[in-house]
């Protein structure tokens, strides 16, 4: 039997692209609460169906899939330089490909502007048209409007043309760094990436017995499964320890674990790694928000995904990675003898001069993991650290990291770290950490 909800998310996704959406309106064509359409609503934004922009609304957009997360559509363009939209409002769920800043002539733009382009401009109502009846937006800078055939001509082509009183240079930079920002999110990994999907998970009905989940062990080689109702809905996971020692026709629903640890498909793999890890768990079920079972991910499949994430390329450079390129690593595995370096950066400082005390985690963080993983080869997540000695440390300093390992055990590791400056102690860490096992 089909939900409310989920008649709800498939009249969102077949409303047509550039609709603009209300939990009013949803609510009264779908006889439903303002509660479960807003819900609904929610779900298709994180879903990449629709999306909310500042002052203009919910709209229904063209689903973005990972490989184009770095294309921008002309709406964000409006959010981000604080614009207003002079003409073909329609348009603005269409993304861009380009931006090109007008500084040429009008025989020059003839020949480089493209279709799918966002053209920045003043007031030059020659070269805005021009632009237009080449299929690309306009953007115009210095506040400066447009007049009514340019506004017509972008109505009709379902193209934006928008005016900012940002100057050129600022509305060039705030682009650039959004277009930055999202060539780093591309390298994140999420559940959606590396579940299981339903269609490929073999699943336990809430009415089956222990004969039944024997007869899969024997078929699938696992013995992990979750528990879903008629609906498809997840009630439960079993495990042998759940059914062990019991009767053959003893019902599932009778043995199962209920209300297990549950993941959503936007959640980023290293916080399910770290879930998995605490709670020690091997399998975690994917549900959307009415429980239904949309997958698995298993512990191999994390840890995959995360060395993954650590062989590829970074295409945008992160904070973290500002940290990292500091760094003088040894050349060879790590040994008692080695030090880590690290030189402080102006960027890295505080207000008063001296290292920021984030910085200073991140920094012994690293060490962590750069000793465990050359020692022992092992993959590993922090899981607290206490400064418990800090001096101030100015820019340009020449830091020595020294890391001692106290104690590890098969899952869990303790490293003392001295931090030195010109040979005098600097600050004292103690860090635990989780080692994680396939």
């Amino acid at each position: 039997m089909t939900t409310k909800h989920e008649l709800i998310m498939s009249y969102i996704e077949k409303l047509p692209v550039g609709d603009k959406i209300s939990v009013r309106k949803v609510a009264q064509n779908m006889r439903v609460s303002e509660g479960t359409a807003y819900r609904a609503i929610k779900e298709a934004e994180n879903a990449g169906y629709v999306s909310t922009i500042k002052r203009v609304g919910t709209i229904r957009i063209e689903r973005k899939i990972k490989e184009n997360i770095e294309k921008l559509t002309y709406a964000e363009i409006l959010n981000m330089t604080d614009g207003q939209v002079l003409g073909g409002r329609t348009g603005l769920h269409k993304t861009l490909n380009r931006f090109v800043i007008g500084a040429m002539t009008i025989e020059a733009m003839e020949r480089y502007v493209e279709a799918k382009h966002l053209i920045i401009v003043g007031n030059r109502v020659n070269a805005q048209k021009l632009a237009l009846e080449k299929g690309a937006a306009v953007l115009i800078t210095g506040g400066f409007g447009t007049n009514d055939e340019v506004i017509k001509l972008a109505n009709e082509l379902e193209l934006p043309i928008i005016s900012t009183s940002y100057d050129t240079f600022t509305v060039a930079t705030l682009i650039n760094r959004a277009i930055y920002d999202r060539l780093i999110k591309k390298e994140i990994l999420f559940v959606s990436d590396i579940l299981k999907p339903i269609t490929e998970v073999t699943a336990l009905q809430s009415t089956n017995t222990v004969a039944t989940y024997y007869q899969l062990q024997e078929s699938t080689g696992h013995n992990r499964y979750p528990v879903i109702n008629k609906n498809g809905r997840l009630v439960g996971v079993v495990s042998p320890k759940d059914i062990s020692d019991h009767p053959s026709t003893t019902a599932i629903d009778n043995l199962m674990t209920r209300h297990p640890i549950v993941v959503g498909e936007q959640m980023t793999v290293p916080s399910v790694a770290h879930m998995m890890i605490w709670e020690g768990i091997e399998l975690i079920p994917v549900v959307k928000e009415n429980q239904t079972l949309v997958g698995i991910v298993s512990r191999e499949d994390v840890l995959k995904a995360m060395q993954l994430m650590q062989r590829q390329p970074q295409i945008g450079e992160t904070l973290d990675d500002t940290i990292v390129n500091q760094f003088i690593f040894p050349e060879s595995s790590y040994s008692k003898d080695e030090t880590f370096k690290f030189k402080v950066t102006p960027q890295m400082t505080n207000h008063i001069g001296t290292l920021s005390y984030g910085v200073l985690s991140q920094t012994l963080c690293e060490v962590v993991q750069q000793m465990m993983t050359s020692a022992k080869h092992q993959n590993m997540m922090i899981e607290s650290m206490t400064i418990y000695f800090l001096k101030p440390i100015q820019m340009d300093s020449l830091l020595e990291f020294e890391p001692l390992l106290l104690e590890q055990s098969r899952k869990t590791a303790k490293i003392d770290i001295t931090v030195k400056v010109d040979n005098q102690i600097m600050s004292k860490a103690l860090v635990s950490v989780q080692i994680i096992e396939r």
